[in-house]
């Protein structure tokens, strides 16, 4: 997959393409994706994923706070999972946004992208105030010569597939259900801080992970059985997000992963977890020799409740 940001770079006469966010490039996404590619490998034609580095409310709200499934560097990489030719990254400004849809079928796809064929998720509109619909883009890809295809539906065990039921679960602490139809673990990545060090005086040590992805969705506070990415290799480990309200710091949300078998100084490395399964609800104990014997019982939990998910067909 080759990545497109600028038109200078754009040597294609003709592409089948779709257009879209892409959060999560979850099997929704991938079953579009998919019927694209049959379209274009009917017509001999490379296929392009076109879509955005940044969220587009952010452009037309500027105190909107998005909540991402991917970083736009996580997204590109699902995307060169799937066997497009192409990403092409256009900017998402103001300008853009004011086009209708019209607009932006025939003077951005066509004219300059060179879209001969187009396919539309079967529920994404665009356009300047997204008051036009599918039979509309048909009227406005004839009158540039450019086929426009209605996507078919994509469900999964009966359920429509979206990132906003992702992020959902995971905002209920469903890791598990959310790894089921992402098709993968989702992830966090940042580098190791200074923590409090409290976890040390107890038997586990814990590595505070201050995030480098400031959209991204954090899940609920608990307890996870996690994998760790750290120096190249895979740890189990089992994570903590929540307020440490045992310990009385000022309620500040704290992320913190105790990395089973290891040890070793890992201050300003950087790491990356991945959510297998939730383990327990964030509480408070009375004291420090409760809250150690209740991470006795979840790193159990987490090594036996976890056996299969961490050899998980899901993980890619």
């Amino acid at each position: 997959m080759r990545v497109i940001y600028d038109i200078k770079d754009w040597k294609e006469k003709a592409v089948v393409a779709v257009v879209g966010f892409f959060d999560g490039v979850h099997p929704g996404h991938c079953f579009l994706i998919e019927e694209m590619r049959r379209i274009a490998l009917e017509r001999n034609l490379p296929t392009a994923v076109i879509t955005f580095p940044v969220h587009p409310r952010m452009v037309l709200q500027s105190d909107y706070q998005p909540k991402l499934l991917n970083s736009f560097e996580e997204k590109l990489e699902r995307l060169s999972q799937t066997g497009i030719d192409y990403t092409i990254v256009m900017d998402f400004t103001p300008s853009l946004a004011a086009l209708t849809a019209r607009e932006f079928i025939i003077e951005i796809l066509s004219k300059q992208w060179r879209v001969r064929t187009l396919l539309i998720g079967y529920d994404h509109r665009f356009g300047r105030s997204r008051s036009d619909g599918f039979d509309e883009y048909v009227i406005y890809g004839r009158a540039c010569g450019m086929e426009v295809f209605n996507a078919t539906s994509y469900s999964k065990e009966g359920m429509a597939i979206s990132s906003s039921v992702i992020r959902q679960l995971l905002q209920v602490g469903d890791v598990a259900g959310a790894a089921r139809i992402l098709g993968y673990f989702y992830r966090l990545k940042g580098h190791v801080a200074d923590g409090y060090k409290v976890g040390r005086t107890i038997g586990f040590p814990t590595a505070n992970i201050a995030i480098d992805e400031k959209y991204k969705v954090i899940p609920a506070a608990g307890s996870y059985a996690v994998w760790v990415i750290l120096g190249g290799k895979r740890y189990k480990g089992m994570l903590y997000i929540g307020s440490r309200p045992t310990l009385e710091d000022g309620g500040e949300m704290s992320i913190e992963v105790n990395i089973f078998d290891f040890s070793g100084y890992i201050y300003n490395e950087p790491v990356t977890v991945e959510f297998i399964d939730f383990i327990r609800k964030d509480m408070k104990f009375d004291s420090l020799e409760e809250l150690r014997t209740q991470m006795q019982e979840d790193k159990i939990n987490a090594q036996l409740t976890t056996g299969d998910l961490f050899t998980s067909p899901y993980r890619k």
